[in-house]
C-alpha cells in the first residue's frame, strides 16, 4: 500500500464510513418522503454532502475523545488514532473543518433547521454519548437519539419544517437501534468491559435484561412502523411488508432472549441491517398512504 493510499484509508476509517453510509441512507429517505412535488436532485445531493461532512466530523471527534479507551479494546486498537497512523491534533483539526463545512453547506443549500439538526447530532454524539459510555448504560438510548435524527435532517431540508411524518421516522429509527446495539453489545461484551465502557452487558452478566429489552423494542417496532400509514407515509404494500418484517425481527429478538448466545446476537445484528433498508425501501416504493 502506497503512502497516499494508506493515508486515504486511515481517513476513511476515521470517518467511520460504514456507519456514515447508514446515516446518508436515512437522510435520503427522509428527504424523499418529505419532498413535495418533483424531486429536487440538486438539493438532495447538497443535503447528503452536508450531512456526510457532519457525520465524518462527528465520527473523527468521537475517536479523538475515545482514543485512550480504544487502545484497550481488540476491536478498536487498530483504528487510526490508537495505532498512530493519524495524530490526535490532526484528527481534532480535521473534525472541526468537516463539521464547519457540513453545517455551512446545509445552511447555504437547504436551511438553518437542517444545519442545526446535523450539528445537534454531532454535539450529542461527542459531548453526551461519548463520555456517558464510561458512566452509564443509558448511553445506548442517547446514541439511539443521535442515530434517529438523520431522516429529520433530510425532511427539514426538503420542507423547511418537521411535520408528524418526520417524527414517526425519528421514532422508528430510535426504537430499531436498541436491539441493533444490544446485539453488538452482547457479542463484544468482554471487549467493552476491557475498554471500561458501561454498556448494558456490564450490568447484565446473565443476559436476561439484554434479552428482555431486545424483545420489548422489537415488539414496539411493530405498531410503531404501522404509524407511518396513519400519517400518510406508506400505503397497503408498505403495511403488509412492515408487518412481515416486524414479526420476523421480533422472532430473532425472542431467540436472543431464550438462548442468550453470541450466535443469536449475531443473527439479530445481521437481521437489523437487513430489516431497516427493506423497511425504508418499502416506504419509498409505496409513498401514498390510504389516509392521505
Amino acid at each position: 500500500m502506497t503512502p497516499v493510499v494508506a493515508r486515504v484509508h486511515a481517513y476513511a476509517e476515521l470517518s467511520k464510513w460504514r456507519l456514515s453510509s447508514l446515516v446518508l441512507l436515512t437522510t435520503a429517505v427522509g428527504f424523499v418522503l418529505g419532498e413535495r412535488g418533483p424531486l429536487r436532485i440538486d438539493l438532495l445531493l447538497w443535503t447528503l454532502l452536508g450531512t456526510a461532512l457532519c457525520a465524518f466530523g462527528a465520527s473523527a471527534l468521537n475517536q479523538w475523545a475515545e482514543c485512550p479507551w480504544d487502545q484497550r479494546m481488540d476491536r478498536t486498537r487498530t483504528r487510526p488514532l490508537p495505532s498512530g497512523r493519524v495524530g490526535r491534533g490532526e484528527a481534532l483539526a480535521v473534525s472541526g473543518l468537516l463539521l464547519a463545512g457540513g453545517g455551512l453547506a446545509l445552511a447555504w443549500a437547504a436551511n438553518l433547521l437542517a444545519a442545526a439538526l446535523a450539528l445537534t447530532v454531532a454535539a450529542l454524539y461527542v459531548v453526551l454519548y461519548t463520555p456517558l459510555k464510561q458512566r452509564s448504560s443509558l448511553c445506548t438510548q442517547v446514541g439511539a437519539v443521535c442515530g434517529a435524527i438523520p431522516p429529520m435532517i433530510g425532511w427539514a431540508a426538503a420542507r423547511g419544517a418537521l411535520d408528524p411524518g418526520a417524527w414517526v421516522l425519528f421514532a422508528i429509527l430510535f426504537v430499531w437501534q436498541i436491539p441493533h446495539f444490544l446485539a453488538i453489545d452482547w457479542v463484544h461484551r468482554e471487549d467493552y468491559a476491557r475498554g471500561g465502557f458501561r454498556m448494558i452487558s456490564s450490568v447484565d452478566p446473565s443476559g436476561a435484561m439484554t434479552g428482555r429489552l431486545a424483545v420489548l423494542y422489537c415488539l414496539a417496532l411493530v405498531p410503531l412502523t404501522l404509524m407511518a400509514v396513519v400519517v400518510g407515509l406508506g400505503g397497503y404494500l408498505y403495511l403488509a411488508g412492515a408487518l412481515a418484517l416486524g414479526l420476523a425481527f421480533l422472532g430473532l429478538g425472542a431467540a436472543l432472549h431464550l438462548t442468550r448466545t453470541r450466535e443469536a446476537a449475531r443473527r439479530l445484528f445481521v437481521a437489523s441491517l437487513v430489516y431497516l433498508p427493506l423497511l425504508l425501501g418499502l416506504l419509498v416504493a409505496d409513498p401514498t398512504g390510504p389516509l392521505r
